[in-house]
């Protein structure tokens, strides 16, 4: 919940070292080459991204990639359960959920097992290269989700 009362204005991370912003977006530029040079689609990244954001809390990224979850695709169904998407069946595909056990395993940080088995789980069903660029697609995500809840980027209606 954002302090809109608070008599101190909002310090933008992004603003305060552009140099820093402009790092993180290069990052960003080069997980998605590599996603896409090992071909995950758009709409399992997004799918990720929005799943990242609803577990940081972030509702400037859950307002941004929600739309871009959209705009790549994903089903409506799949944004409405994704908070439970371990529950449903025969909704999200074995790649779905792969990408989203590895989401989730890489904001949460699980104890060690869990978090091993989780994603030893998830590397064996989408190989080596897609593991990788799955685990910094995640990173990169809670990294823009901390730079925002921490500047209190506000959502636009």
């Amino acid at each position: 919940m954002t302090d809109t009362t608070s008599p101190i204005p909002a310090f933008y991370l992004d603003k305060a070292d552009p140099a820093s912003w402009k790092a993180l977006n290069m990052l960003a530029a080069a997980v998605r080459e590599a996603a896409e040079a090992a071909g995950v689609p758009r709409d399992v990244i997004e799918l990720a991204n929005v799943r990242i954001s609803q577990l940081n809390g972030c509702a400037y990224c859950l307002n941004l990639h929600v739309r871009l979850a959209e705009e790549a695709g994903v089903e409506a169904v799949k944004l409405r359960v994704l908070p439970a998407w371990r529950e449903t069946a025969m909704i999200f595909t074995e790649f779905e959920e792969a990408a989203l056990a590895i989401a989730e395993a890489v904001t949460l940080l699980p104890d060690e097992d869990e978090r091993v088995a989780a994603l030893e789980s998830a590397r064996f069903a989408v190989g080596d290269t897609t593991y990788s660029v799955l685990c910094w697609a995640a990173a990169t995500m809670n990294v823009f989700n901390r730079v925002s809840i921490v500047s209190r980027h506000r959502v636009r209606a």
